[in-house]
């Protein structure tokens, strides 16, 4: 079967699909930056293309005859941060539907931020979605229960021409590991530190954690520990110069990207890529889970 991945960014999706054995026929962006990321570290194309502007976006993936669709439209208003106030960037969920719909293929996976499963947009893009024949599966699925050492909550949608809503839910959730996956289960004793910093949103939450707990969300943001931080009631301990702040490669391995993935851009770009990525196997596990879905389909359809 052919993949393609829409909003594809620096990858996570991809790599961590690619990993369950899926074919990536191609890839769609419109950052030059996360384009030139995701180009160093696939074999198969990235296209740039305006994914707002459906119709084009429809004749442009359409040439790929793809299978199945995936894709994490941009989610930043969907998010927690500021004013939580849906912008332009939400009603890419719906360019996202729309794609979907006009190209038909017979399932898709949808990723977002979770609190994107209750917004306006999402509740339009849903509609389109079932006026197109799809069955629904949504799910919130936390990343540090799916092989991820980040406690990072994501909204995935499911979707397969002829099925019933929820068709897919039993077997999303009974996939789940039992305890959260802290930082010390994933990289051993290999880590030279124990405490580290991860900048907050504002100073009402915490800083700094323990790599016996799961990491925080990592943010498109990568900062020291300012002089004027004022320290947390919660903080794992108190600000000292032994607390470790990330570098760029630890946090993208906490993304659970590999050691040598590529990253190509400037500083910001690179955080922000890796800020914005799916963890490869929260993807991973999305796409092991509705692999055996796809087989049953193709094994009814042409009676293997």
């Amino acid at each position: 079967m052919r993949l393609v991945d829409l909003f594809a960014g620096c990858g996570g999706l991809s790599l961590g699909f690619q990993n369950a054995g899926f074919h990536i026929a191609a890839a769609f962006e419109y950052w030059d930056s996360a384009i030139e990321c995701y180009r160093s570290n696939f074999t198969h194309p990235i296209i740039p293309c305006d994914l707002s502007d459906s119709d084009a976006a429809i004749s442009a993936i359409s040439k790929y005859a793809p299978d199945m669709i995936i894709g994490g439209p941009p989610c930043q208003d969907f998010s927690q941060a500021g004013k939580r106030i849906e912008l332009d960037r939400a009603e890419l969920t719906e360019s996202f539907a729309r794609i979907v719909a006009g190209i038909h293929p017979f399932c898709f996976v949808m990723e977002n931020v979770d609190r994107a499963q209750k917004s306006q947009s999402y509740a339009l893009a849903r509609s389109i979605l079932k006026d197109s024949g799809y069955g629904l599966t949504e799910v919130i699925l936390d990343a540090s229960r799916c092989g991820t050492p980040q406690k990072r909550k994501r909204f995935f949608c499911f979707g397969m021409l002829g099925q019933n809503d929820g068709f897919a839910l039993d077997a999303f959730r009974s996939r789940l590991s039992e305890k959260s996956m802290t930082l010390r289960d994933y990289f051993g004793e290999s880590l030279q530190f124990q405490f580290y910093y991860r900048h907050p949103r504002n100073y009402n939450r915490r800083g700094i954690f323990s790599i016996d707990e799961p990491a925080p969300t990592m943010r498109g943001v990568n900062r020291p520990i300012p002089k004027g931080y004022p320290g947390h009631a919660n903080d794992a301990c108190s600000v000292s110069p032994d607390v470790h702040v990330l570098s760029t490669a630890e946090r993208a391995q906490i993304q659970t990207f590999p050691p040598d993935f590529k990253w190509v851009g400037s500083k910001t770009d690179v955080e922000q890529m890796i800020g914005n990525a799916v963890p490869v196997n929260l993807a991973n596990y999305v796409a092991e889970t509705v692999k055996p879905f796809i087989s049953t389909y193709y094994a009814e359809s042409y009676r293997i």
